[in-house]
């Protein structure tokens, strides 16, 4: 049934991508044949057709390379660098600027068509607001930048670099996602701490992970967590917990008289500790109790470090509740996404570059992950597509050469010049910006393929001595 299910799901990945290219590719080609252009070629995915038909003229193909995908028109302009050089030795006749605009502006507009119909299904069934709403700090990391730089446990986050937050993790709008697309040397914090009436500012410094060459760079932090409630939702056989009395529903609210503000925070306690034995108080019901506990290694994993077996209960930390955003949000938010993404890639200041971007690979892995998560992946799966497309329309935007927004850009300059750009000059510059697009595919795709290998956390089943 695993592999079954496996199987659907890549099935399911690859009839998405196919579907999306198909319908960007359908607007160039009904486009073409409404301004009566030459078709000579419509396919999906680049490379030596795998598969191929001649209907009417048109040749219909599946290329060997799983990116993108093209309608060869050669009146617009010739690009036998990612469509192959042409069999036809027929002289066309020149079609005017507008007509070329209007064939390559079609592709992107058909992408922002389905995004919006996409938008549409998520809106009629549901998506899950997978929202972490939490703004308070329930840990920070010892020695982190955050501890650094005077940010406490308790202290609730009202703005990061002056712009609002709302949670913790989940949109633009969020703790993580502004930290990781912040630039500068510094990080500046509006918090609210409790026994103060006004917020303060904190200045923070952040850190990245190092990664092996062949992986994608870390992006920022700075070693906060959020608050959540630590409730007992089961204990391990044997396990100092269960050998203590802890049952389903305890919630521990103070460790030798420390308050807890997070379940991460145990943790971190018993190692500054050294594993000793600790108090810890206990609400159970209505009653407050107290309890000794003495964290122990277990008998596997052989490696792992003393632990007390308990397994938190995660109810209330992820807001996953349907809710139902209607099309235009949808499509409004994917923009915001991607503007504060291109923003990021060119800033200077910022931790964020060209290696965190995703090939068709990583958006195929991000998909199967989605699809993956719960019974609700589905639905996830329909909201990413309604943000890649949205991003396939805009991409394709851009005034550079061999994209439709560069084939905008020199019908414009054709219009205005009332020449078109001499063909040996437009040959040599399609040719150089193909090359640095197929070089910048294939380095984003190794750190795709990078992410894949490095070590591993092997998971293993813990045990207790009885």
């Amino acid at each position: 049934m695993d592999i079954l299910k496996n199987l659907l799901l890549i099935l399911a990945v690859i009839l998405s991508f196919n579907v999306m290219i198909f319908v960007h590719e359908l607007g160039h080609f009904l486009a073409a044949r409404w301004r009566g252009l030459k078709i000579e070629k419509f396919q999906v995915w680049f490379g030596k057709p795998i598969w191929s038909k001649t209907i009417n003229g048109v040749q219909y193909g599946l290329g060997w390379i799983p990116a993108g995908g093209f309608v060869a028109l050669p009146q617009l302009a010739p690009m036998e660098t990612l469509e192959g050089k042409s069999d036809n030795d027929e002289v066309l006749p020149p079609i005017s600027p507008l007509d070329k605009i209007i064939v390559a502006v079609a592709g992107p507009l058909f992408s922002l068509g389905l995004a919006l119909v996409l938008g549409i299904a998520v809106w009629a069934l549901g998506k899950p607001q997978d929202l972490i709403h939490a703004t308070q700090i329930g840990y920070i990391k010892k020695n982190g930048p955050a501890e650094k730089a005077g940010l406490l446990l308790g202290d609730t986050i009202l703005a990061i670099n002056d712009k609002p937050v709302i949670g913790f993790a989940g949109n633009l709008n969020c703790i993580t996602e502004s930290i990781v697309l912040s630039d500068g040397d510094t990080i500046k914090f509006t918090v609210k701490r409790e026994g103060e009436s006004e917020p303060r500012t904190i200045v923070s410094g952040f850190e990245t992970q190092s990664t092996a060459w062949y992986q994608r760079r870390a992006l920022r932090q700075v070693g906060i967590s959020y608050t959540n409630l630590a409730v007992v939702e089961g204990t391990l056989p044997h396990s100092p917990a269960a050998k203590a009395g802890l049952q389903p529903g305890d919630r521990i609210t103070a460790i030798d008289g420390t308050r807890i503000w997070s379940t991460a925070q145990v943790g971190q306690i018993m190692e500054a500790n050294d594993y000793k034995e600790v108090r810890v108080t206990v609400l159970r019901g209505e009653n407050t109790i107290e309890i000794a506990l003495k964290p122990e290694a277990p008998l596997t994993p052989a490696h792992q470090r003393p632990m007390l077996g308990i397994g938190w209960n995660g109810d209330g930390i992820f807001d996953s509740h349907i809710v139902h955003p209607n099309p235009i949000r949808q499509c409004q938010d994917s923009v915001k996404m991607m503007v504060a993404t291109i923003k990021a890639l060119v800033s200077r200041k910022s931790s964020v570059g060209i290696d965190q971007l995703s090939s068709p690979i990583g958006i195929a892995k991000a998909k199967y992950d989605l699809l993956s998560t719960d019974e609700n992946g589905w639905r996830r799966l329909l909201v990413f597509l309604v943000l890649i497309n949205v991003n396939l329309a805009i991409f394709n935007m851009l005034p550079f050469p061999v994209l439709d927004g560069g084939h905008t850009t020199l019908a414009i300059m054709e219009w205005v010049a009332r020449r078109p750009v001499k063909a040996r000059v437009l040959e040599y510059v399609q040719s150089a910006c193909a090359l640095v697009l197929i070089s910048l595919f294939l380095y984003i795709t190794s750190k795709d393929i990078g992410g894949f290998f490095g070590p591993k956390e092997k998971i293993e089943k813990v045990t207790f001595a009885p």
